[in-house]
């Protein structure tokens, strides 16, 4: 009756079978990311809105993206995964149908000058190594034509729908799920492109170093004695391995110091000190030298008259 195109299925219906198709596919054990829309806006982030304003910039796209943007915000792209090169999807429309995109690699070349580009943009090269992209990087990175969006040319589409055009809506709709996606998972990004965000890393490590002041002799710890006191080696120029090697040379054929014994105290002089009763008798002696010598007495009896 329909002939080869099946009847338009309204909206409310296609949301109730994906929902339905999501919930069927996850009870029989698969992985599914279904893209989930809220409100109007299809990304949030300036990444994910970047990507899809650069879709809506080729005029090859143009006549079926609105209706991509339908399919995508009312729920039919219930499974949607980024992988090296593609993107896998399945959307749902008058039946559940399979999508895969491939995405061509960057050219070597191209992706060494754009890394070189953004090390001069990255702030800090902790936060990288976190896994942090900060928004220069990210600023630089989604440029049109210049940063990792693809091209045109650069895109292969297949749908498993009997739509003759080379993007159906079913496309459409997991292309923008992919600027969706990027809102929360930016690296996915480089993923696509088939390159490694740790070049980032090692481009920001090799920028010169400003030269900076050299701080004063007297605060800078011997490399002989950083060695000695922490136990590693440290990677010296051929002239100062020379120097370090020779102070450690002389302080090993210097004799080693005797330690010094402390000098005894002398005791304190402690002046003799006469007991009590001897200051006395010295006293007494002394007057009994001064004072006169008293008559003798005569004896009691002895020189009285005797009776006749």
């Amino acid at each position: 009756m329909w002939g080869y195109w099946k009847p338009y299925v309204p909206v409310a219906r296609r949301r109730a079978q994906a929902q339905q198709a999501a919930a069927k596919a996850k009870k029989a054990g698969q992985d599914m990311h279904p893209v989930v829309i809220e409100g109007r806006a299809i990304a949030r982030t300036f990444w994910g809105q970047a990507w899809c304003d650069n879709l809506e910039a080729y005029s090859d796209f143009e006549n079926r993206l609105p209706r991509g943007r339908a399919y995508v915000r009312n729920g039919s792209v219930i499974d949607l995964k980024i992988e090296p090169g593609k993107v896998k999807a399945r959307v749902m429309g008058s039946s559940l149908y399979r999508i895969e995109i491939g995405i061509a690699a960057v050219p070597n070349a191209h992706w060494k000058s754009l890394a070189k580009e953004c090390a001069g943009s990255i702030a800090s090269l902790v936060e990288l190594l976190q896994g942090k992209l900060s928004k220069a990087v990210m600023q630089r990175i989604c440029q049109p034509k210049t940063g990792l969006f693809p091209a045109p040319k650069d895109i292969r589409l297949d749908c498993s729908c009997p739509d003759w055009a080379t993007m159906c809506k079913h496309v459409a709709a997991v292309l923008y799920g992919v600027g969706a996606r990027l809102d929360t998972q930016p690296e996915l990004l480089f993923t696509l492109r088939q390159v490694d965000a740790g070049d980032l890393v090692t481009q920001a490590a090799e920028l010169p170093v400003k030269a900076k002041k050299a701080p004063p002799k007297a605060k800078v710890l011997d490399e002989a004695l950083l060695s000695d006191v922490f136990g590693i080696e440290m990677a010296l120029p051929d002239a100062l391995a020379r120097e370090t090697a020779t102070r450690r040379a002389r302080r090993a054929a210097a004799p080693a110091p005797q330690a010094k014994r402390p000098a005894k105290k002398k005791a304190a002089a402690v002046p003799a000190m006469e007991s009590k009763p001897a200051k006395k008798s010295a006293a007494k002696r002394k007057d009994r030298q001064a004072s006169p010598k008293p008559a003798p007495r005569a004896a009691k009896g002895r020189n009285k008259p005797r009776p006749v």
